[in-house]
This record gives C-alpha cells, structure tokens and sequence, in this order.
C-alpha cells in the first residue's frame, strides 16, 4: 500500500482500535486459482512473543477451502476499512481565491500480515463463538447468548467450522484525513462532513479529522 509519511499511523493501539470498530475483514490469499478474499469478522488478540503486533482470530465454514491452505509459505493479509467520505473542494480556502483545488477521497485502513493457521478444536471454538457473540449482542436490548440455544444443537453447529488465527508480523496503517492541509481546511473538512445527510462513513471520518486536529493543535 503506497502511503506517504504524512499519512502513514503506526500506534499499536489505535490500529487495533480501527480493527476493532470495523472488524468485518477481507482476508487475501495467493491460492491455486490465483489471488483470493474472503469476508470475516475478526477478534484481535494482545501481542505476544510470537505475534508482536497481535493475532487475528475468526472461524470458516468447514466447506471453505481457506482452512485447508493453512501452513502454506505465504503470509496472507487482511485488510480493514474504517472511515471514508468524498472531500469536495468547496470546503478549501483556496476554492474560494482562485478554484486551484480538486476533489478527493480520505479514509483510515489497516493492512495486517502473516501466516494463516487452522484451528480445529471444539472448545477453541467454542471460546471464539461466545466472544464474539457476547461482544456484537451487546448493544441488543436482550443480547443472545451461545447457551440460549440447545446444547446439541450447538455442538452440531460447531462441527460445521473451522477456526482460524494469524498471528501478525505485520501491520500498515493509513490515515488519508487531510493531514497535508492547512489546520483551516481540515477544520473545514471536519465540519462537512459533520453535517453530511448520510450519518454513517462521512460523519465518522470528520470525527476521526476533528480528533486529529484537536491532537495537532
């Protein structure tokens, strides 16, 4: 991924902390047909000794020839994105003297690297499962958990998977938010998309802006 210095994020915790708000990954392979993705919602674990920039954990349909490319010399990757928005160029000052500006396009995104592992043990499994359910029911008036469905029934779903894990080796962060810009058009930037009538990307991405130059400031 090209990314220029002035874009480039290396703190652990807040590439970790994007990964975590935006955990649904796309895992990229080099397999027998050539490159493939596949869509996952991820766990990131602390560093360790082995994995000093954390391990990705997920689980497969046990159909899914992923698992079965585990162990192979290539690492693959996952990527995350977080934020993105369209940035007119009606927000920049120099719009307004001399209309020498263009459009772009700004976001955050993590690229993770490193090998695929399988994991194929029920009570790992297990484990994985009800933390992510426990974590995504969370905002649920009366969140589900894995013990609300019949113990058997469970079981049977979990013989269906596959559990997956790859401990990092490494990490790429990229936060494209204007930062080559003047504070003015930054704040500018921030503010429009505050207001922009789609709440979702546009208005996450102006926070993440605003929060950068309160940090600059």
């Amino acid at each position: 991924m090209y990314t220029p210095a002035t874009f480039r994020e290396e703190r652990l915790d807040v590439l970790h902390g994007l990964m975590a708000t935006h955990p649904l990954g796309a895992l990229v392979r080099h397999g027998a047909d050539g490159l493939c993705a596949d869509h996952l919602p991820f766990e990131i674990a602390a560093p360790t000794l082995d994995a000093p920039f954390g391990t990705l954990r997920a689980h497969v349909a046990r159909a899914n020839p992923l698992w079965r490319a585990a162990g192979a010399d290539d690492d693959c990757m996952v990527i995350f994105q977080g934020p993105h928005a369209y940035i007119t160029p009606a927000w920049y000052a120099e719009k307004q003297r001399s209309g020498k500006e263009v459009p772009t396009f700004n976001y955050a995104v993590v690229h993770a690297h490193g090998p695929l592992r399988t994991i194929d043990d029920a009570a790992w499994l297990l484990g994985l499962v009800a933390r992510l359910t426990a974590r995504h029911e969370a905002d649920q008036a009366a969140p589900w958990q894995v013990g609300d469905a019949p113990a058997g029934y469970i079981d049977k779903m979990l013989k269906a998977i596959v559990g997956i894990e790859i401990p990092l080796t490494r990490i790429t962060g990229k936060w494209k938010l204007g930062q080559n810009r003047s504070m003015q058009d930054q704040a500018s930037m921030a503010h429009g998309l505050a207001l922009d009538a789609q709440p979702g990307a546009a208005r996450a991405l102006g926070a993440l802006i605003a929060a950068n130059v309160t940090s600059a400031s």
